[in-house]
């Protein structure tokens, strides 16, 4: 199995909107200059003003601020492949919460996550591709809600973060946009 997702170079860009350039970089390169054009500066602080921070996958089709109500500045949003709790993401945590001054903690995962189908064999194959084997782990499950309580076990027993009594785990439907709480253990 190959794991390289474009073997023969950059993915070429398709025409979006008035944009018809050569790669997908080039295209955001493009609307960062739109986008900056009109740009003022909001004055805000890097606080997030809910004191919220937000673990999730980096599924593309999880829109987070839009699912969420929230705004620019609201939240940290941190994420990842499964929105799994790593040592990564305790790392941002704790800045997140000891430098910066979030106090809760929202996990996310979804329903027909990628991970689902991994297996740890993934870094094997990686290992025979590229000839070095990866330092991190897949983290892919099998049971969402499993995985969900396992983060938020994470969370709650790291030594590195101060605020772990409003931390609650959730799996966002993606066929009908919902939320869904996971109890945790």
């Amino acid at each position: 199995m190959s794991t390289s997702a474009s073997p023969s170079g950059p993915t070429p860009a398709e025409p979006h909107g008035d944009i018809a350039v050569g790669t997908v970089t080039d295209r955001l390169v493009e609307a960062n200059k739109r986008y900056a054009a009109d740009f003022t500066d909001p004055g805000m602080d890097a606080r997030p003003v809910l004191r919220v921070a937000v673990v999730a996958c980096m599924d593309a089709r999880l829109d987070l601020h839009e699912a969420l109500g929230l705004e620019l500045g609201d939240c940290h949003t941190i994420r990842n492949a499964g929105g799994v709790v790593t040592d990564d993401v305790i790392r941002s945590l704790t800045i997140s919460q000891r430098a910066l001054g979030t106090r809760s903690v929202a996990l996310i995962h979804h329903t027909t996550c990628g991970l689902e189908s991994l297996t740890e064999e993934f870094r094997h194959d990686l290992e025979m591709e590229v000839g070095q084997r990866p330092a991190w782990a897949v983290e892919s499950f099998r049971d969402v809600d499993q995985d969900v309580r396992q983060s938020i076990r994470r969370v709650q027993t790291s030594p590195f973060l101060l605020h772990t009594d409003d931390v609650r785990g959730f799996v966002f439907d993606v066929k009908t946009g919902l939320l869904r709480e996971v109890a945790p253990a």
